[in-house]
C-alpha cells in the first residue's frame, strides 16, 4: 500500500527519537530520514525501522530507571539524576570554558590599556562578548531541550570503548615472547 505524508512524518519522528536514544549516528540517521521522504510504500517506510526497537511509554519502560548505556556512573549506589546532572554539568562546561576564557582575555586587555591610558576607555569588549554570548545562549536552551548532553556522554563513551578495544587488538597482536625473531626493517627500494 502506498505510504501517506502522515505516515513518512510518524517514521521521520521515530528515527529522531533513535537519534536522541543513541541508537543511530547522525550519518546514519540523515540517510534513513532521506529514505523516509522518499518511501512511496508502507514496506521502504517499516524497512528502516526494523533494527529499531518500538516506542514504548516512559511509564512501561524498564529502562527508564536505569541509566543509559555508555553515560559514566561514578558509583553503583548513585542515583540517575546524579549522573544527568555530572553530564550536563560537562556539556555547558565545554560549550562555555571558550567563550569565558576568551572573554576574560578581553576584558584584561582593555583593563590594561585603560589603566595605561589613565582614563576609562570605551569598553568595546561587550561587542565580543554580546553576539558571541547570545549565540551560546540558543545553543544552551536548544541542546539542553533536544537532549544533546545525553547524546555527546554516549558517543564519548562509544568513541572511549573504540579505542580500548583498538589497544587490546594491538596487544594481541604484539609479539610476547621476547626471544622470538622480529621481521627485519624493510629498506625502501631504489630504482
Amino acid at each position: 500500500m502506498r505510504a501517506a505524508d502522515a505516515d513518512r512524518e510518524t517514521v521521520a519522528e521515530r528515527l529522531r527519537v533513535a537519534l536522541n536514544e543513541g541508537r543511530l549516528d547522525l550519518h546514519e540517521y540523515d540517510e534513513r530520514l532521506q529514505r523516509a521522504f522518499a518511501a512511496r510504500t508502507y514496506g521502504e517506510l517499516d524497512a528502516l525501522l526494523t533494527d529499531l526497537p518500538p516506542v514504548m511509554p516512559k511509564q512501561r519502560s524498564a529502562l527508564e530507571a536505569v541509566p543509559a548505556a555508555g553515560v559514566p556512573v561514578g558509583s553503583p549506589d548513585e542515583p540517575a539524576a546524579g549522573v544527568v546532572r555530572r553530564v550536563t554539568a560537562r556539556w555547558l562546561a565545554e560549550v562555555w570554558l571558550p567563550y569565558l576564557r576568551v572573554i576574560a582575555v578581553v576584558v584584561t586587555v582593555w583593563a590594561v590599556t585603560s589603566l595605561l591610558s589613565g582614563e576609562l576607555l570605551y569598553f568595546w569588549p561587550v561587542w565580543v562578548a554580546g553576539p558571541w554570548g547570545a549565540v551560546l545562549a540558543i545553543r544552551t536552551v536548544a541542546g539542553l531541550t533536544r537532549g544533546e548532553p545525553r547524546r555527546e556522554a554516549i558517543e564519548r563513551e562509544r568513541r572511549r570503548q573504540r579505542k580500548r578495544a583498538k589497544r587490546e587488538r594491538r596487544r594481541e597482536l604484539r609479539p610476547t615472547d621476547p626471544d622470538e625473531p622480529h621481521d627485519p626493517p624493510r629498506t625502501p627500494r631504489t630504482p
